[in-house]
């Protein structure tokens, strides 16, 4: 197949691109700078403009949308139009172009309202109920994308949860930044239960859902990718600032408490927002002090996928590359 990736500058969708063109793919990428990927064919645009559209989706079989505007805090106009405009322009193109499998990348605050999740499976997206102007917009992209999905084109959403591993520079970096500045407080003590994802696993998931796109059982549903290994957060948070050689957070604030501060931390970054991203929302508040972990027997049985790396080991390759990077 010839496969468009998008958003392959990222962490993620660099893997992606990675992956796909290790299974054999020609791949085209598009983004706004190079995706650095090796033996990949880069178009330069982005999913706002109709003319970059139509360049990137020209003769492509399938594509896999991971471009998004990611962020805690920014104008709700960038994240609808990104977000949502971006993913349906993208859709309408490839369906004229003829692609036949879209896998659409999405996230599972899609379907989180504030409240824990305790194994459960993916909800349906709920862009009434989700949380910040990221998840609300993600879920109507999502929305929109199933949608989309039918004879003429395979529409399948991948949801993976806390993406991490060597070269992060969204989840990973943050984490150790404040955590060297003593910024990185525990929520009611951390006691959380969470699922995350290191990005090798995210990547094959993928990778798989474009493979199995057309199996009736698999196309029109959306999956929760996870390692399936779920752990408080105060020792995800150690684990990963404990390869980076910092110390990890020791301090903790009541949820509520954090989660107010968020709001007030909102109403002042909308006003005057600052050059990085808000210290604390209360999305943010919400992940680090409620659980959300994860059922996997569905994704991996129907994907016929299994993660390859484990917590442990991504941390141990985290370690290597932090002590290479000193």
């Amino acid at each position: 197949m010839r496969v468009l990736v998008t958003g392959a500058s990222g962490l993620l969708g660099r893997a992606v691109a990675a992956r796909v063109r290790a299974a054999g793919h020609e791949v085209r990428t598009f983004q706004r700078r190079p995706s650095g990927v090796p033996g990949v064919e880069d178009v330069r645009g982005s999913v706002t403009a109709a003319d970059d559209v139509a360049r990137a989706v020209a003769g492509v079989d399938g594509v896999v949308h991971l471009a998004a505007k990611v962020s805690l805090a920014g104008d709700p106009a960038d994240f609808e139009r990104v977000n949502v405009h971006g993913t349906e322009r993208l859709l309408a193109a490839a369906a004229r172009a003829g692609a036949t499998r879209f896998v659409q990348v999405s996230s599972p605050s899609v379907a989180h309202s504030g409240r824990s999740i305790v194994g459960d499976d993916a909800r349906p997206a709920d862009p009434g109920r989700a949380r910040g102007d990221y998840a609300r917009t993600k879920a109507r992209a999502e929305l929109a994308a199933l949608a989309a999905d039918g004879d003429g084109m395979r529409v399948v959403a991948l949801r993976p949860h806390l993406v991490w591993g060597p070269g992060d520079t969204q989840l990973v970096a943050r984490i150790v930044a404040r955590a060297r500045a003593g910024r990185l407080p525990l929520l009611d003590g951390g006691r959380a239960l969470i699922d995350t994802t290191y990005v090798d696993n995210a990547a094959a998931a993928i990778a798989a859902a474009l493979e199995r796109a057309d199996d009736d059982a698999v196309h029109g549903n959306a999956y929760v990718v996870t390692n399936g290994e779920p752990r408080p957060v105060a020792d995800m948070l150690a684990g990963i600032c404990a390869a980076a050689g910092v110390p990890a957070p020791r301090w903790s604030v009541p949820a509520g408490l954090a989660r107010a501060a968020g709001g007030a931390v909102e109403a002042v970054w909308r006003v005057r927002p600052g050059q990085d991203e808000p210290p604390m929302t209360r999305f943010l508040a919400e992940q680090l002090s409620t659980a959300h972990w994860f059922d996997q027997r569905r994704t991996r049985a129907d994907l016929r996928w299994r993660p390859e790396v484990t917590i442990d080991e991504g941390l141990a390759r985290l370690r290597t590359a932090a002590a290479r990077g000193r």
